[in-house]
């Protein structure tokens, strides 16, 4: 209190502010995923309760049920009304895209639109259908969502009285009552913040009858009380402890009780409570007098207004930084996928995470290309990889295959596929990542019949894997390596990227979907005439030209062992090192492409500046089916490949055969080289072109004559 000649101006305890963790938390979620951009207002509801404590006052808090609800939300029972522990205050949060507009945001001008809502409020008669609104605040912001900091500052806007209001008398409540009064007043108290429908409600009046009986009421009944002649004090939850000033929500109250009532003499009752109930020796009752200018009656002009919260003592705003409190494996996921989420502020709104994020991939191959394409996926929010590699980790891959390090290969080296997921752990603690040890079966490489058994095992293993992932990338270093997932995928249906390498080329596509008419057009596709056999080469049938190829729909022979007398340079994946980070990210990028097009894996292939690419361009660019590039030439082209009716693994005769005999057919493709062949008609197609001739006319005096020419 302050002494101003005679008059001693009543001086009020400052709010103060609590943010609880989680409300940070949520403003980042929000912000990332709804808000962006978007610096508008944001509606927010603080908490507050009256003093529970004699040494230590109660703050205005601020919870994650404070912001709005996310979409998929429900609202927090916080929000209910009748939580005595939590008094709803309405406030406004500008929160902003850059520290620079933070600090430049122009602070008085905002205190008096908030002060002036309070004001409105006042005349309007909205304090008399919620009284919180006197005492609503305001919080500007900005946080730092990559390094999880946050600077913010406070404002409790308040109506400064002119002249100020004079103390007349403040003492504690237990002075200022008889005993029934007392005992009646901690009563009605009880009852009040016992009851729903008011125990939330921070502003009330105490009515005192001659029979020393209190009670307590809605401050809209202020005349009704005046009618009865009774003692009347305006009441309010005080969350300040002070013993010699009440608390901030104070100042409002004032102001609304002398603009709307006219009243100049008032007597208030600061409501503390201890363990819950009130404490008449913590609250304090007092008296003040006002006697306000005719100009600040004018309730057009807006009046002196304070209200922002100090720090330390300064008026500067605050800052907190939660990096060192978060645990290590949320902030790694956090930041992981800050990228992704802000590419959907400008450029990618429609980039669909939760599906990304649920996608399974199936990775065959653990070497220079596997663990490219790894770490490509986590990069884009793919939590699901599953390797399989039956290789060990040697010295010469740590320089070219970026998730193994010299110590996986000491002692014989760790298996490829153990030691890719652990790295990949380490890199990223919540990828869900496991490695399988297994040899893919390959045509070609005959089977000893004390070895079926395991190879069958095998077989059905990897038939498992496929079908229990959503994508599968084939990334083995031979090609036979690749028929048996070929096969299983076009079977499957599953979404199947190739990406291969040469020593200064690559290939990267996307398998076409399965042959969904297998059975009905087997024996269709194995012809024997000349006729039906070119019509096969050249892609004519229509039910499978609609389709897109495979890896092998190109070849005219079956996958046989590539493996076999090869020198050293031949055994090793001799490429230029540049090569497999391209090839990798690509094959992602394709993978990504196929998940948000509308036809998913049934989309056809498309090509730049084509007028072919559907009606609108899809966000993440076109499609292609394949991208055929080379470094020697610094150069890269998309071509399109349609499903081969020979194909030896994804062709509908192929497949259906499969289907019907299962474990069997494999056994076969796998010993004996012709099979395949045999199967699809290759080879009877070889046959048919090695014995076909062509007769040309040399004759220059008949070259209208087109009769004797053959058109292929």
């Amino acid at each position: 209190m302050a002494d101003t000649g005679k008059r001693t101006i009543l001086q009020f305890a400052p709010f103060q502010s609590s943010i609880d963790e989680g409300f940070w938390h949520k403003l980042c979620s929000l912000k990332l995923n709804k808000f962006r951009l978007d610096e508008s207002p944001i509606p927010i509801t603080g908490f507050y309760a009256p003093c529970s404590h004699p040494q230590v006052s109660n703050h205005l808090t601020l919870l994650s049920e404070s912001l709005p609800a996310e979409s998929d939300e429900e609202p927090s029972s916080l929000l209910a009304q009748g939580n005595r522990n939590r008094c709803p205050v309405p406030g406004i949060l500008l929160n902003t895209n850059t520290l620079e507009s933070f600090y430049a945001l122009d602070k008085q001008s905002l205190l008096k639109a908030e002060a002036k809502k309070i004001r409105d409020g006042i005349y309007s008669g909205k304090v008399e259908e919620d009284s919180s609104v006197l005492i609503r605040f305001l919080v500007i912001s900005f946080a730092d969502l990559k390094k999880w900091s946050f600077h913010y500052w406070f404002a409790f806007p308040a109506l400064v009285l002119d002249p100020p209001a004079a103390l007349v008398n403040l003492k504690p409540a237990s002075r200022c009552f008889t005993s029934e009064e007392a005992e009646s007043l901690s009563r009605a108290c009880n009852e009040w913040r016992s009851t729903s429908s008011t125990a939330d409600m921070p502003f009330f009046l105490v009515s005192i009858g001659s029979s020393s009986i209190v009670t307590l009421r809605h401050i809209r009944e202020w005349e009704a009380c005046q009618n009865n002649g009774q003692k009347v004090l305006f009441g309010f939850y005080d969350p300040c402890h002070l013993p010699s000033n009440p608390g901030w929500p104070l100042r409002n109250y004032l102001a609304y009780i002398c603009s709307r009532w006219g009243v100049e003499k008032v007597h208030f009752f600061c409501y503390r409570e201890n363990r819950g109930f009130a404490d008449l020796g913590l609250s304090l009752v007092g008296e003040a007098d006002i006697s306000l200018s005719q100009d600040w009656r004018n309730h057009q002009n807006m009046r002196n207004v304070v209200g922002w919260e100090l720090n330390k003592g300064k008026k500067v705003p605050r800052c907190i930084s939660l990096a060192k409190t978060m645990d290590p494996t949320r902030l790694a996921v956090s930041a992981a996928d800050l990228n992704l989420k802000l590419m959907r502020w400008r450029t990618l709104p429609s980039l669909n995470l939760d599906l990304l994020a649920s996608t399974k991939c199936l990775l065959l191959g653990a070497g220079t290309l596997g663990c490219q394409v790894a770490r490509m996926l986590m990069a884009w929010g793919v939590r699901n990889i599953t390797l399989v590699d039956s290789g060990k980790v040697s010295m010469s891959n740590p320089i070219r295959q970026s998730l193994y390090v010299l110590d996986d290969c000491l002692n014989g080296g760790k298996f490829k596929a153990t030691a890719a997921v652990e790295s990949l752990k380490r890199i990223f603690p919540a990828v869900e990542a496991e490695g399988v040890v297994m040899a893919i079966p390959m045509p070609g490489h005959p089977v000893p019949s004390q070895e079926e058994t395991n190879i069958l095992q095998d077989c059905r293993h990897l038939c498992d894997l496929i079908n229990s992932h959503d994508a599968i990338f084939l990334l083995t270093d031979t090609r036979e390596s690749r028929w048996l997932p070929s096969l299983l995928c076009a079977s499957a249906n599953k979404i199947t990227i190739t990406a291969a390498l040469g020593f200064d080329s690559f290939l990267v596509m996307r398998h076409g979907a399965g042959p969904v008419d297998a059975l009905r057009n087997s024996q269709a596709e194995t012809s024997n005439n000349l006729s039906a056999s070119m019509e096969n080469l050249s892609l004519s049938s229509q039910n499978e030209s609609q389709r897109l190829g495979c890896y092998f729909c190109n070849d005219v022979v079956a996958p046989i062992d590539s493996t076999a007398n090869r020198t050293l340079d031949q055994q090793c994946t001799v490429t230029r090192p540049g090569l497999a980070p391209i090839a990798s990210a690509l094959a992602v990028e394709l993978l990504v492409g196929v998940l948000h097009h509308p036809s998913g894996i049934y989309a056809k292939a498309e090509f730049a500046n084509s007028n072919d690419n559907g009606s609108t361009e899809q966000p993440l660019g076109i499609l292609p089916h394949q991208i055929r590039g080379s470094l020697s030439q610094f150069s890269q082209m998309t071509l399109v490949g349609h499903a081969s009716t020979c194909c030896t693994a994804c062709c509908s005769t192929v497949v259906s055969e499969y289907q019907t005999k299962g474990m069997d057919f494999i056994l076969q493709a796998i010993n004996h080289p012709t099979y395949l062949e045999d199967l699809t008609g290759l080879t009877e197609l070889m046959k048919s072109v090695g014995s076909f001739t062509l007769g040309w006319d040399n004759d220059s005096e008949n070259d209208d004559d087109d009769d004797d020419c053959v058109e292929i």
